[in-house]
């Protein structure tokens, strides 16, 4: 084995890791651009009629699998609420208490200052609506209107909170009171339903809460490559497990997990919307839809409330940002909706010194660079034994040519006096290529950090890098087909790329070498469309490599 075939091993796991998102992921994004343009009103979520079950009291109801197709009587008296704080402005309406809109003020759907605010709501039918408690396993077939005692609520001190109460009411038999518990300084809200039977006879109730959510972005142009890496669609940690259901997976049909559902959630790159049961105990968990739009219903079970008697419910609901630090600090494994896969226990340490340089410096893509820095740092001594290995082992080709001229015809004797002629000269032929391999796991672990992170969403570098997470273009006053600006920083990478490969000593032989020269070229094509940070990631670790094979370079010619 040999520096040539460890170096083609990490191109080729590179190109199979990412090379189909300048292929595929580019002209599929233009398309779906192109199809939203034309796109017609979408169609209701597919529907499904309920089971017909007979239910005991205490036993789990059987969960629909969609909003009822049955006309909702609208209630025009019904008002709608507004909750305003430093992070987010929500609407939401009194029949049924569902958002209307949650707009999150320190996000935009594009990087200009004057875009449009990101908003986590897209859907608009009043069944629709996320965050609706039903008392009938989630037909929404009748919502009660809450009245509220006040038309607008604003939490706007520091670390203050306040209390949001509305009462409704299901004829003669239910008292419904919802309670949301809002804080100035958190995305989490506590939301909470107590159920009163205040007829004289016992009430069955089916109690479930709903999340009906669409994707929430509507820029494509932000960080093209992340669409097939990263997961987008509904979400559930049931236990210790996580579970991930594709959009276009509904479409066959109804996806149920059943168990102790510690989250379920709507997620995308880059935000969450997730409710998180607060009573502990099994639930059934059921999802439906399209690629559009998914409806996910946690349903409660079917509960008998006796004469007089009263039941309460308590979710914490996240609606914001999919930022570790603020999912560590507010807990209930709410973290683990952030998921970098295989490499996810090397990653997450990686995105926290990403941010502590962050801290100090205010500026990602200097806090990348120092990034880079540190990681070289650390494989520094390693690698450095590994290209003083190939320099040695480059010397040695003179004679490893005259020993396989000599014994071409007897392998065994060839392999035997090569391995003396590397013990006598204190050489190990794997030493160049097995500190490479070691780092292959931190190089893919910070690719997704890089790729991934909502901290480098619209974060601003330096002169014509003005978003981190966006491909890197120099606009020059008329546009390039496909590219539409030169990239500048690309085009530097692939040119360090290609002075780091003349410099790097190689046992290659002429045919291998040429297809080694390749590999700039196609790293180049490869980062037109990647993240900006993840191409200065790339050329600042080429440069120190190029600066730690020059030194390497002068000591043994010393």
């Amino acid at each position: 084995m040999d520096m040539y075939r460890a170096f083609l091993a990490i191109a080729i796991s590179f190109v199979i890791l990412i090379g189909y998102q300048y292929l595929f992921v580019a002209p599929a994004i233009q398309e779906q651009a192109q199809n939203a343009q034309t796109q017609q009103p979408q169609a209701p979520i597919p529907q499904a009629q309920p089971e017909e079950t007979s239910v005991q009291p205490g036993a789990l109801a059987p969960v629909p699998s969609g909003v009822s197709s049955q006309p909702l009587s609208i209630n025009p008296e019904a008002r709608d609420i507004a909750i305003d704080t430093p992070l987010y402005h929500a609407i939401m309406n009194e029949q049924g208490g569902g958002l209307k809109s949650f707009t999150l003020k320190n996000y935009r759907q594009k990087k200009e200052l004057d875009a449009q605010l990101m908003d986590l709501v897209k859907t608009s039918e009043l069944k629709e609506l996320p965050l609706l408690f039903t008392l009938d396993n989630g037909q929404a077939q009748v919502l009660p209107v809450y009245r509220s005692s006040r038309e607008s609520l604003s939490v706007t001190g520091q670390d203050s909170s306040a209390s949001l109460e509305m009462k409704a009411s299901f004829g003669k038999e239910l008292e419904l009171t919802r309670s949301l518990k809002i804080n100035s300084e958190s995305y989490l809200i506590e939301v909470s339903y107590l159920v009163k039977n205040i007829s004289g006879a016992p009430v069955q109730i089916s109690p479930a809460m709903s999340l009906t959510n669409s994707h929430f972005s509507e820029d494509t142009s932000t960080n093209p490559g992340a669409g097939r890496l990263m997961f987008s669609g509904p979400a559930a940690l049931v236990g210790t497990e996580r579970h991930e259901v594709k959009g276009a997976d509904l479409e066959e049909g109804p996806k149920t997990l059943q168990g102790a559902i510690k989250w379920a959630a709507y997620e995308d790159h880059y935000f969450l919307f997730a409710a998180i049961p607060e009573q502990a105990g099994d639930r059934t968990l059921t999802m439906s839809g399209n690629d559009d739009k998914v409806r996910t219903v946690i349903s409660e079970g079917t509960e008998i409330i006796p004469s007089q008697g009263e039941k309460s419910y308590t979710y914490q609901v996240y609606i914001g940002p999919k930022k570790l630090t603020y999912l560590n600090d507010i807990g209930f494994n709410l973290s683990e909706a952030v998921n970098f896969g295989w490499f996810d226990v090397i990653a997450k340490p990686m995105l926290w010194l990403l941010n502590f340089f962050h801290n100090y410096i205010g500026n990602y893509g200097i806090a990348i660079i120092l990034l880079t820095i540190s990681i070289k740092l650390i494989f520094w001594p390693i690698t450095q034994k590994g290209m003083k290995s190939m320099k040695n082992m480059q010397k040695l080709q003179p004679k490893v040519a005259k020993l396989k001229e000599k014994y071409k015809d007897d392998s065994q004797r060839m392999n035997q006096e090569m391995m003396a002629l590397y013990k006598s000269y204190k050489v190990n032929p794997l030493g160049g290529c097995l500190p490479m391999f070691l780092q292959i796991p931190f190089f893919f672990a910070l690719y997704k950090v890089l790729l991934m992170s909502i901290e480098l969403r619209h974060a601003p570098f330096m002169l014509w890098i003005d978003d981190l997470a966006a491909p890197d273009r120099l606009w020059l006053g008329f546009d390039i087909p496909y590219l539409h600006g030169l990239p500048v920083l690309t085009i530097l990478m692939g040119a360090s790329m290609f002075l780091q490969q003349k410099m790097t000593p190689t046992t290659a032989d002429p045919t291998q070498a040429r297809i080694m020269q390749m590999l700039p070229i196609i790293f180049t094509f490869m980062f037109l469309n990647f993240a900006s940070g993840l191409v200065l990631y790339w050329f600042v670790n080429n440069l120190l490599s190029i600066l730690q094979q020059q030194l390497i370079n002068r000591q043994t010619k010393a």
